[in-house]
C-alpha cells in the first residue's frame, strides 16, 4: 500500500514539473488516474491535469491556424527552373526568322526617314532602337546570336519587368513622336447646351391640300410652299401675307428649291415633272424629263449648277441646270428615294430610301461611296448640320447621327417614337424632328438631349388625324422655324424670348456610356 502511494506521488510530481516547460508539442503522457480513497492526492492532481489539457488545446489551435491561414504554407515556386528554356528560345527564333527575315533590311528612303524621326524625338528614358542596315542583302539569314537573340532577350527582360516599370515604359512609348499606333482618346460626353424653348408664332392658311414642301429664299425675305392642291405659293416672311401663286403642276408638289446665284425656283411633283421657274417673269422656262414615276425630293448643289432629284423609281438623277441634260442616274436603292441633300464636299450627295439604307455618293464618278444599313425601318428624312461635317437621318426606330465623309456612326437620338417625316437643323445646333402624328421634338445636336417635346395643334374644323408635320425648314437666321402640316396650314415657330436657364433648366439628362446601333 505504501509503495502504491509513493508511485502515485512521483507521477503527479513529474506531471506538475513538465507542465510549465511544455512547448507547442503535445505532451505524450496522459494524466494519471487516481484510485483509492485518498482525497488529498486527487485534489492535488486535478489542477495539473486541467493545465495540461488547456496547453494541449492551445497547441492544436496554433498548429491548425499555421497550417490553414499562414501565407507561407503554400510551397514556393522552385527557382532552379530556367525562365527561358532552350526549346522556348528555339521556337521564338524560328518564328522571328520566318516573319521578319524578308523585312530585315529597310529601304534606303524609309531608313533615312526613320533615322531623321529618331534624331528629332527627345526622350528621357532609353528605348529600343531599330537599326536599319542597307549594306546587307534582304536574304541574309538571321542568326540566334545576332538580332534574333537580342530580340528574344528583350522579350524575356520585358516579361520580367514589374507592373510599375511596364506602365512607365508604355507611357514613354506612347508619348514618343515615333509611335506607330496611337491609342485613341476616349470619347468625351458633352454636356447639353441650353436652348430656349420654341413656341407658336403664326398660323398661315391658304392651301387647300396638305403642305408637302417648303423652302426659304437666300435673302430671307420670302418663302415658298407647295402642297397637294398642285399650287406653289410664295409668302412674305415678315408679315406672312401671300405674294404670288404659281400653277402648272398636275399633281402634288413634293420638292422646292431656290437658287442662290440665279433668279430661279425649281419644283418637282408626283406628276414626274421638274420645272424651272424664272421669278423675274413668273413663268416656266425649263423642263427636266427622265423620271419614270413620282418625284419625292429635290435639292440644289451649293456651288455647281447641278440639280438632283429622287423619287419613286428608286433612283436619284443629276441634271445640268442649263442644258437640261441628265448627267447621272444614281442607281442602287431598291425602293423609293424619300429625301436627299447636297453639300460642297464629298459625299456631295446623300440619299435616304424606304429600303432602310442611306447612301453616300461620289458626284465625280457617279457611284455610291458608302451604304449605311444601321436603320431597321424606312428612312424618310435627312438633315445636315451647317456648322459641322455631320448629318442626321430619321426613321421610325430612331434618329441617327453620322460623320462625313466615311459615314461613321456617332450616336442615337432616342425618344421620337413616330414616323419622322422631316428634320431640320440651324446654326445654333438645334435639331428639329416632326412626326406623322403631329409630335415635334427639339434636340441639342452635340449631346443628343431632347430639350423640348411638343404637339402641333390642328386648326379648327380639321380632324385629329390631320395633326401631322410633313415638311420643315429654318430661315436663314435660324430664329424662325417653318412647318407644313396635314391640316393645310403653315405654322411659324420662334424661340421664347422670356425663357432663361433658371425658368427652363435642363432636366432629366443622363449621359450614355455606350452607343447602340
Amino acid at each position: 500500500m505504501g509503495s502504491r502511494r509513493s508511485s502515485q506521488r512521483l507521477s503527479a510530481a513529474a506531471a506538475t514539473a513538465a507542465a510549465p516547460a511544455a512547448t507547442d508539442e503535445a505532451p505524450a503522457v496522459a494524466p494519471a488516474q487516481q484510485h483509492g480513497d485518498d482525497d488529498e492526492d486527487a485534489a492535488a492532481a486535478a489542477p495539473a491535469a486541467a493545465a495540461t489539457l488547456e496547453r494541449l488545446l492551445h497547441s492544436n489551435r496554433k498548429r491548425t491556424h499555421a497550417l490553414f491561414c499562414s501565407p507561407l504554407s503554400v510551397p514556393a515556386v522552385p527557382t532552379d527552373v530556367p525562365a527561358d528554356p532552350p526549346s522556348q528560345r528555339a521556337k521564338l527564333s524560328s518564328k522571328l526568322f520566318d516573319e521578319w527575315s524578308s523585312v530585315a533590311v529597310l529601304p534606303p528612303v524609309i531608313a533615312a526617314q526613320a533615322a531623321q524621326a529618331a534624331s528629332s524625338a527627345s526622350s528621357a528614358e532609353p528605348k529600343l532602337k531599330l537599326k536599319a542596315t542597307t549594306g546587307q542583302p534582304a536574304s541574309q539569314p538571321l542568326s540566334e546570336s545576332g538580332p534574333v537573340g537580342a530580340m528574344i532577350d528583350a522579350i524575356a527582360s520585358r516579361a520580367a519587368e514589374t507592373p510599375a516599370a511596364k506602365a512607365d515604359s508604355q507611357a514613354g512609348v506612347q508619348s514618343s513622336a515615333t509611335a506607330l499606333v496611337r491609342i485613341q482618346d476616349p470619347r468625351k460626353l458633352p454636356k447639353p447646351e441650353w436652348h430656349a424653348p420654341w413656341k407658336l408664332m403664326r398660323v398661315i392658311s391658304g392651301h387647300t391640300g396638305w403642305v408637302r414642301s417648303v423652302t426659304v429664299d437666300h435673302s430671307n425675305k420670302w418663302f415658298a410652299t407647295g402642297g397637294g392642291d398642285r399650287l406653289i405659293k410664295i409668302w412674305d416672311m415678315a408679315s406672312g401675307t401671300l405674294k404670288l401663286s404659281l400653277t402648272g403642276h398636275i399633281s402634288t408638289v413634293r420638292g422646292l428649291a431656290v437658287s442662290a446665284r440665279h433668279p430661279y425656283l425649281f419644283s418637282a411633283g408626283e406628276d414626274k415633272q421638274i420645272k424651272c421657274w424664272d421669278l423675274e417673269y413668273n413663268k416656266v422656262i425649263r423642263h427636266y424629263h427622265g423620271h419614270l414615276s413620282g418625284i419625292y425630293c429635290l435639292d440644289l448643289h451649293p456651288t455647281l449648277d447641278v440639280l438632283v432629284t429622287g423619287g419613286r423609281d428608286s433612283t436619284a438623277r443629276v441634271w445640268d441646270m442649263r442644258t437640261k441634260t441628265q448627267i447621272f442616274a444614281l442607281a442602287g436603292h431598291v425602293q423609293t428615294v424619300n429625301d436627299l441633300k447636297c453639300q460642297e464636299t464629298d459625299p456631295q450627295i446623300i440619299t435616304a430610301s424606304s429600303d432602310t439604307t442611306v447612301r453616300l455618293w461620289d458626284l465625280a464618278a457617279g457611284k455610291s461611296m458608302t451604304t449605311l444599313t444601321h436603320h431597321k425601318k424606312s428612312v424618310r428624312s435627312l438633315a445636315i448640320n451647317p456648322n459641322e461635317f455631320t448629318f442626321a437621318t430619321g426613321s421610325t426606330d430612331n434618329i441617327k447621327q453620322w460623320k462625313c465623309p466615311q459615314g461613321i456612326f456617332l450616336q442615337n437620338l432616342e425618344g421620337h417614337n413616330a414616323i419622322v417625316n422631316t428634320m431640320s437643323c440651324n446654326q445654333d445646333n438645334v435639331l428639329f424632328s416632326g412626326g406623322d402624328n403631329g409630335s415635334m421634338h427639339f434636340w441639342d445636336w452635340k449631346s443628343g438631349y431632347n430639350f423640348q417635346t411638343a404637339e402641333t395643334q390642328a386648326q379648327p374644323g380639321s380632324l385629329d388625324s390631320e395633326a401631322g408635320v410633313f415638311c420643315s425648314t429654318f430661315d436663314r437666321s435660324g430664329a424662325r422655324l417653318i412647318t407644313g402640316e396635314a391640316d393645310k396650314t403653315i405654322k411659324i415657330w420662334k424661340e421664347d424670348e422670356n425663357a432663361t436657364p433658371e425658368t427652363h433648366p435642363i432636366r432629366d439628362w443622363r449621359p450614355k456610356l455606350g452607343r447602340s446601333y
